[in-house]
């Protein structure tokens, strides 16, 4: 079994921004969130993702680096692996295949044993993200249904994300995604910041990500987008 594959929350810290005064590392990793991601869309450097991996590596929580580019890769025994994404709904194809291959054309560290992908379906427009990638997110759910089936079942993918940066999700979309799938993982982020929201999607997709929460309320928030997750998996009954 994968190692997300039980996981209902994970918070996605930004290197490129700050965490709440007088808050740390520590504080986020103790927050019950089962992993911490690291990555962001725009002002990622190999130097910002090093401090984060570091710090957040001397925790026993997973730690996990999303690079958005080939310069914020970072090579640590801190961390426990890259999660890579590939946009599906991407207008330019540099995010499908073409940044990937050029990080695999300069790296000739890559460990592929600690490498995966995640198939991302970009659905808010406004958000940096979907100008970054171009992405078409014009999408009903019957389309974003037809993404994950796609991720899964032709290109293999074991993650889809569904990402609203930005903005709460529209639920049924996410459900729509949630009902298609059979083994891949849901993941789903964007505009989760609080208990309600956090259980709300927590009842569509397997796993929560919360990002910007962290760096604009702090560690007492994202401990309530925790507990939500936690009890909507907890009234979902098995196999749904």
């Amino acid at each position: 079994m994968s190692t997300w594959a039980d996981w209902d929350h994970i918070v996605k810290i930004d290197p490129d921004k700050s965490l709440v005064a007088g808050e740390t590392f520590e504080d986020v990793a103790a927050t019950g969130t089962d992993a911490i991601e690291i990555g962001g869309t725009t002002g990622m450097t190999e130097e910002k993702m090093a401090r984060v991996v570091e710090a957040c590596g001397a925790h026993d929580i997973p730690v996990y680096i999303e690079p958005s580019n080939p310069a914020s890769v970072v090579h640590s025994n801190r961390h426990d692996g890259y999660l890579i994404p590939v946009v599906m709904n991407a207008g330019d194809v540099t995010w499908i295949t073409g940044a990937h291959k050029e990080w695999i054309r300069i790296d000739d560290d890559i460990d592929w044993s600690r490498t995966f992908t995640e198939a991302y379906i970009v659905m808010n427009p406004e958000a940096a993200v979907a100008s970054y990638t171009q992405a078409n997110c014009d999408l009903d759910a019957d389309e974003v249904a037809a993404y994950a089936e796609a991720a899964e079942h032709l290109l293999g993918q074991e993650i889809v994300y569904v990402e609203y940066s930005g903005m709460l999700g529209d639920p049924e979309k996410v459900a729509a995604a949630d009902e298609i799938l059979d083994d891949a993982t849901l993941f789903y982020g964007g505009g989760i910041h609080d208990y309600d929201s956090a259980r709300q999607m927590a009842t569509h997709a397997d796993t929560i990500v919360v990002g910007d929460l962290v760096h604009d309320e702090g560690v007492d928030a994202v401990r309530e987008t925790v507990e939500g997750a936690r009890d909507a998996t907890a009234a979902t009954p098995p196999g749904e």
